[in-house]
């Protein structure tokens, strides 16, 4: 029998090898189409009187990354369909899909004949739950190897019976902690949890699990043996009574019970092992089919599995431009965000040229790099010849003729239009026709520095943020009269060094900072009305944000938020800077020097380490406090999440970001917007753009008219609209604003 996705090989002792390789893919992911074929895989070596065993593998460098988007969002468009005409038929349906692959894994676990799960990359989600229902897992001990159930991330759970075996073959505590936040393991840390049996060199792979076979394997699962315990005792043990109480409080002190999945993995292994192992099952698909039905995990799925794999893979690259080949990239500036620019760039593998005003500024710029690479090699996540390969593609220098033969640019200088201005005009004068000029400004419009472009076309904004090595998102700005070839260039660099890029049209602030100084001022509006600060740190984590506004601004830097409102003071006038917000940060720089972490106060206090940083109980002299019993916590988790929101939707109403796919997605990856929401607009329209509206109105009543709904909200309230309705990344029924 032949396969689309899968090659099979039976050797002479009757070991099928059987192969997965998908064609016209990079990695292999499990799609209707697949798991129908591993059914029959499994009927076809049973059958076989030959086939004594089998060793499952994967013929691409990575194993598996879990499930296919499109089959994801299939299940996603059932659900809506269905629920409609028959909602009981329609969870009936969604609960035989949930159960789909965790009933065709118990189909390899009890078919008689042992498999050995031969790991050689990345096994991720059901790849793993696979290899877990293999009666035998050898795992390659190469460093790409990495292990993970790491479902919870985007709001759903192990459902193929993840939570079944893992907490019967580690003990409970371990595997709670590994589902709950979806960690990643290294194939030695997994051998010392029980969950693979072996690790070997990549070369002995497919050997050692043919051996395990050759030695014996019993194609029987620990959990079918008589007399089976889970690692610990199980339930009813002293252990045990200590360990689940503090698991429920840990994980509510961690997610604020935001995260129904997270939830769902403790119910499904608490009542999982107190019941044969396929009640266990059922028990998981019960819980797996009602966290599908959530809010948070449609929003979830949408926003950081598919809608950030499409973004990843260009759906905004405009179509008709070839694809460049970064051969070289000039970084001008070479700063601490200039020298982290150049790193990710060299990590890519592409040179760079690193240039400041003489060669001992841009050999202090390579020094950062030179420190980021010790730091990996001493973590073991870069070897001493990797971190060498790095350093030797960057190149310091002082002469912009070095950047004649660039394919991009990068100017991250001072943020002053007279020193851009200067910088612009000196690549120019060396730079060939058909290179881009891109500029990471954070604050300046692109439209206004590419005034000084010979050639405004070829001229983009690609805003970074801090630290560059670890923050996944990157801005790219369009400039009036940027153009489809500027655009194409910077988004394929974003895609070379890896980062998740969003496209928007030009503004103050672009997108980002302009929904982190609604988020910081509401925070300015609480401390005013004498809201105690630890209640409003304390709200916006509740909220789901990962950290407070006011420890936010620190780490931004106070006296950048004072450079900031005065510039929009001198641009747009006295009206576009409360008078009151200004006050108190003028206070704080001037009077107080408090500028946040870099001088070691601002909100916070920053005592030397290992002490931790703790708010400045001067603030409660600021202004008169109230009494924590009147303030309502809810009301402060909905006005630091609207406030947000409402500048997300204000940028989609002006035509600043068009894509919601980008708005949700950059508003959770550059500063964090509480993710079980799916991003800002998934929070409209998770709640409906209609309860929104309503929730606007009274917090503008009460706390300003900032709160104020946006007459495009009021519309799409009218006429019962959603933003991904209205403004359909797929071009379906696409509306203009």
């Amino acid at each position: 029998m032949t396969y689309k996705n899968f090659t099979i090989e039976t050797d002479a002792d009757g070991i099928a090898l059987v192969t997965w390789d998908m064609p016209d893919k990079s990695m292999n992911v499990f799609t209707v189409e697949v798991m129908d074929e591993i059914d029959r895989i499994v009927d076809e070596t049973v059958a076989d009187d030959k086939v004594k065993g089998v060793v499952f593998t994967s013929g691409k460098k990575t194993f598996s990354g879990g499930a296919d988007l499109t089959m994801l969002k299939g299940m996603f468009s059932m659900i809506e369909e269905e629920r409609t005409k028959d909602p009981a038929g329609a969870v009936k349906k969604l609960f035989d899909a949930a159960g789909r692959m965790t009933w065709l894994w118990r189909k390899i676990e009890l078919n008689g004949k042992p498999w050995v799960s031969a790991i050689n990359g990345t096994c991720m989600g059901g790849a793993f739950e696979l290899s877990l229902a293999c009666h035998g897992r050898v795992a390659s001990n190469a460093k790409s190897v990495k292990l993970a159930l790491p479902e919870v991330k985007v709001g759903i759970f192990p459902g193929a019976g993840g939570t079944q075996r893992v907490p019967r073959l580690a003990n409970a505590q371990d595997a709670l902690q590994m589902m709950t936040t979806g960690s990643s393991l290294t194939a030695a840390r997994a051998k010392a949890m029980n969950l693979v049996h072996e690790v070997v060199e990549p070369d002995q792979l497919i050997p050692a699990a043919k051996q395990m076979i050759k030695n014996g394997l019993k194609p029987v699962a620990p959990w079918d043996e008589k007399g089976f315990k889970a690692p610990g005792g199980g339930i009813w043990t002293p252990a045990a009574a200590q360990l689940w109480p503090a698991a429920s409080a840990i994980l509510r002190r961690e997610t604020a019970g935001n995260y129904p999945a997270a939830l769902a993995i403790l119910k499904s292994v608490y009542e999982g092992l107190q019941v044969p192992f396929d009640t266990g099952l059922r028990i998981e698909q019960r819980y797996f089919t009602q966290i599908l039905q959530t809010t948070e995990a449609f929003s979830m799925i949408r926003s950081l599995f598919v809608s950030m794999q499409e973004l990843g893979k260009g759906a905004r690259r405009p179509a008709g431009v070839e694809k460049t080949e970064l051969k070289k990239v000039g970084v001008v500036g070479a700063g601490f965000m200039g020298a982290s620019i150049a790193y990710v760039t060299a990590a890519a593998g592409i040179p760079v040229v690193l240039i400041d005003r003489d060669m001992e500024a841009a050999g202090k710029g390579k020094t950062v790099s030179e420190g980021l690479v010790t730091g990996s090699i001493g973590k073991g996540r870069m070897t001493k010849e990797e971190g060498e390969k790095l350093l030797s593609l960057i190149t310091p220098s002082d002469d912009y003729n070095s950047l004649k033969d660039a394919d991009l640019v990068i100017e991250a200088v001072f943020e002053d239009r007279n020193v851009k201005k200067d910088v612009i005009e000196k690549v120019e004068a060396v730079l060939p026709e058909t290179s881009i000029f891109a500029s990471n400004t954070s604050t300046l419009p692109i439209t206004g520095l590419a005034e000084n472009s010979k050639r405004p076309a070829q001229f983009i904004g690609v805003h970074f943020f801090s630290p560059v090595e670890k923050m996944m998102l990157t801005e790219v700005i369009l400039g009036k009269d940027t153009g489809d070839k500027a655009l194409a260039v910077a988004l394929d660099y974003v895609a070379a060094i890896k980062k998740t890029p969003i496209v928007v049209n030009d503004t103050r602030g672009f997108y980002v900072n302009r929904c982190v100084f609604r988020y910081i001022n509401e925070a300015y509006d609480m401390l005013a009305e004498g809201v105690p600060a630890v209640m409003i740190e304390n709200a916006a984590k509740f909220a789901g944000m990962p950290v407070g506004p006011l420890s936010l601004n620190d780490e931004v830097a106070v006296d950048l938020s004072q450079k900031i409102m005065r510039a929009s003071i001198a641009d747009l006038g006295e009206a576009s800077v409360k008078p009151g917000h200004m006050t108190l940060i003028d206070k704080m720089v001037d009077e107080l020097d408090r500028r946040g972490r870099k001088n070691g106060k601002g909100f916070y206090e920053y005592p030397a380490k290992p002490a931790k940083k703790f708010l400045w109980p001067g603030l409660k002299d600021l202004y008169p406090q109230k009494n924590p019993a009147d303030v309502d916590i809810e009301v402060l988790k909905q006005r630091l999440l609207v406030t947000i929101a409402l500048e997300a939707a204000r940028t989609m109403e002006e035509g600043i970001v068009t894509d919601p796919r980008e708005a949700d997605v950059g508003s959770i990856l550059g500063f964090g917007f509480a993710p079980y929401t799916g991003g800002t607009l998934s929070y409209i329209d998770g709640m409906g753009v209609k309860t929104f509206v309503s929730l606007c109105e009274r917090l503008a009543k009460e706390y300003g008219d900032h709160f104020e709904p946006t007459p495009l909200l009021k519309e799409m309230a009218a006429r019962g609209e959603t933003f991904y309705g209205r403004f359909d990344p797929y071009g379906e029924g696409a509306k203009a604003a």
